[in-house]
This record gives structure tokens, sequence and C-alpha cells, in this order.
């Protein structure tokens, strides 16, 4: 195929991916990462890898605003063709931007997405669509119109590979953002940065720049170079980490909590299950249910086989929804109010050491949890409060924890 050895064109950072790829282990592959990290090349040279392993298999390449491609993922393509050495094999044309496998006819054919006309009605000699790279994904309107490609890209095929690569945008709520936390078990997700490229692939004038940017200002750096996301200020929990819990561990945990916020037509009804080491001030999420329209004796029969007799503690204000559950056999009892319990119970939990959230098992608390952000005045700015909407999860876990949040002198209930 190729003499080219592919530690002298992909970094060390993406050879455990490009086995991913290769063993076909996911079908969607969301490559993020800060300047210079390289995912857009590794991308690169794995289209026409691909291609040639999969002879049924054409590639589209897809950046929001088609008069980009121009100067951006159609070289990219070529480069990423020429570090193969296989430059003589494929012929390129502009108009329309397209590169061609001569041996076999499959195409790789670069469209924007502001005629989404051309997508609609791509014709192909044989074969199907097995191959899409979004370029800047974060640059996309969201997951709606990602899917809505998807439906007309991935057709008549068996197998399919999907890249998105992006630089995380700075806010937490970007859609890209919140996306990519959520667990899908076809989608890996990867982080990149260009400490883990060799230093002369990028040139001594790249690091310096980054280390005159680290030292000038660091939160910057920290976005633009190691692509975090570092927030607009707001985030209200900066303590929060995804852990993924093994049955064993979780059902090592020996001071269980659980607490319910109700919710029905427009708010979803939030149960959350979580385990306190008071000793390290340590919170395990590891169960949630969070859906809408549950009926109190639906629901009831959801949250008993997860607690058995185990007391779960839900908002006083609903004394009816209380008193209904209880006679469908749970224990359940109205979590104390206080005055500014909001407020109080919110600071208890930023005050923790940290909280562990398993994004599997629980993906609506933990997407709650790290998209929870203040509130802001009519000049966009934050202020010191705390919005009641998207906070469903959140009160379940006060209301859970209302006990133990007592006990150290916290107001905690709405």
């Amino acid at each position: 195929m190729t003499t080219t050895k592919l530690s002298d064109v992909v970094a060390r950072q993406f050879i455990s991916v490009h086995r991913d790829v290769q063993e076909h282990n996911h079908t969607y592959y969301w490559l993020k990462g800060g300047r210079g990290s390289t995912k857009s090349s590794f991308i690169s040279i794995e289209i026409p890898f691909l291609m040639l392993k999969n002879p049924m298999c054409h590639a589209v390449v897809l950046r929001k605003v088609g008069n980009t491609v121009k100067n951006s993922v159609f070289p990219q393509l070529q480069w990423g063709i020429d570090s193969l050495g296989l430059s003589g094999k494929f012929k390129s044309k502009t108009s329309p931007h397209e590169i061609r496998y001569k041996k076999t006819g499959q195409k790789i054919l670069f469209l924007g997405c502001d005629d989404p006309q051309k997508i609609k009605s791509i014709k192909l000699p044989f074969g199907y669509v097995g191959i899409v790279w979004y370029e800047e994904l974060d640059q996309f309107s969201g997951m709606e119109e990602i899917r809505n490609l998807n439906q007309s890209l991935l057709r008549g095929g068996s197998k399919f590979w999907v890249f998105g690569s992006f630089n995380p945008p700075k806010s937490q709520n970007n859609w890209v953002n919140e996306e990519q936390i959520v667990y899908d078990p076809a989608r890996l997700v990867h982080h990149s940065t260009y400490l883990n490229v060799p230093r002369d692939w990028l040139g001594p004038q790249f690091f310096d720049d980054a280390e005159k940017l680290k030292t000038k200002n660091y939160m910057s750096y920290e976005h633009e170079y190691l692509g975090k996301v570092t927030g607009t200020g707001g985030a209200v929990f900066d303590n929060v980490e995804d852990m993924e819990m093994s049955r064993k561990l979780v059902e090592s945990f020996d001071h269980v909590y659980y607490g319910l916020d109700f919710g029905f037509s427009i708010d979803p009804l939030a149960f959350v299950a979580m385990h306190y080491d008071a000793k390290h001030e340590v919170l395990y999420i590891f169960d949630e249910i969070y859906q809408q329209k549950l009926l109190n004796k639906t629901a009831a029969g959801m949250i008993l086989p997860k607690v058995s007799t185990a007391p779960v503690f839900a908002d006083a204000a609903e004394p009816k929804s209380i008193a209904d559950m209880k006679t469908y056999g749970l224990h359940i009892y109205p979590a104390r109010k206080g005055r500014d319990s909001v407020e109080h119970g919110i600071k208890w939990l930023q005050d923790r050491a940290k909280i562990y959230i398993d994004k599997r098992r629980c993906p609506n608390v933990y997407r709650e949890f790290v998209g929870y952000e203040y509130e802001r005045n009519r000049q966009g700015q934050f202020i010191s409060a705390y919005p009641d909407r998207d906070n469903h999860a959140i009160d379940a876990v006060r209301y859970g924890l209302s006990n133990v949040m007592r006990s150290s002198g916290v107001r905690v209930l709405k």
C-alpha cells in the first residue's frame, strides 16, 4: 500500500486512535484539541488510508461554508495523500473540488453546507459514502444539523467512519461542548495538544508563541493551545469530574442517599442515587431517572427496585405526590426547607472536594452540573444568583442530601 512509516506522519498521541479506526471499534470520532495538535493532519491521513482498504467507500469532507474548502480541507487532504507517498495514485481537480483514486475511481468530495442541495444530490458511480469529515465541527449549528446531514450521507453501506475535528469553544454551554460529554458507545472522543507533537513538525516559532501567551494570559493559553473549555467565568460547579463507576464499586458504597424532584409535562421528574464519603468530602452520583410525563405510580415502580426500603427525600412542595408514592410502597419523605436554602445548598456542594458523576449512568445529572451557570444581568454580566432552570437533578441531589447538609448547619432546600 505504502512504505511510509505511520510514526513518521502521525503524532504518537493518535496511534491508539488509528488502531481504533482501522479496527472499526467506533463509528463516530470526535477529535478535539488546541492549536498545533495535528488532529486535522491525522484525519487527512486516515481518510486515504481507509479508502485503500475499503474499495467501495467514497469520502465526503464538509465545511460549514463552502468557500473555505479551497484553502483548508482540500490542500490538507492533498498533504495527507502526499505524506503517505501516494500522490501519483490520486488525481485532484478544483471545479468542483474533488480528489479521485485512479485505480478504483473512488472519490473524495469537498462540500460546503451553505448549499445543502449539493449534498442531497450527490451521485456516485458505484459504492457509497462510507467516510465523512466535519472540519471545524463547532461551526455547525448543532446536533440536529449533523443528524440531518448524516441521514443524507450515510446510506447503503455496511461500515461508516464519521470524523469531527474542532477546537473546543470557550463556553461549556456551546452545543459541541455539551454534546461531547454525552456518553455514546458508538463515539470516541479524543483530546490532543501540541505538547505531544514532535517539536520539529511545528517549528520553534510555534513553541515560542505558545510560551509567550502562557506567560501573558494563562487562561487564553489554556483555551487556544491546550484546547480547554475555560468557560465564561460563570460556571457554578468547578469540582465536577466524570468517573466511570463499575458495578463492584457501586456495590461497595455504604452511605447511599436518594433524592427526587417532581416534574411532569414540561419539567422532567429527576431521581438520583449517590454515595457520600464524609471523611474525604467526596460525592459520588451513580444512578438517575430523568423523564417527562411520568405518572406517580409509574415513577414509583421505577424507583422502588433501586431503593428497596431505603428513604427517599423529595421536594416538600409536592405533598400530594409524596402521599401517592407512599401508597405505592416507597419510603418517601419531604425534605425540610429553610430560608436561603438554595444558595446554602449549592454552596455546600461547591465546597466538596470532588463531585464524581458517571456520565454513562447519569448523562442528565452530568449535563446539568457541568452546564449550570450563574444568572446574567441585562448587560450580559454574571451576578451572584442561581437560575431556576435546567436544575432538576441538582435539586434532587440537594433533597437527597438534606440530612447530611442539615447536620453541617446548612439550610438546603427551596
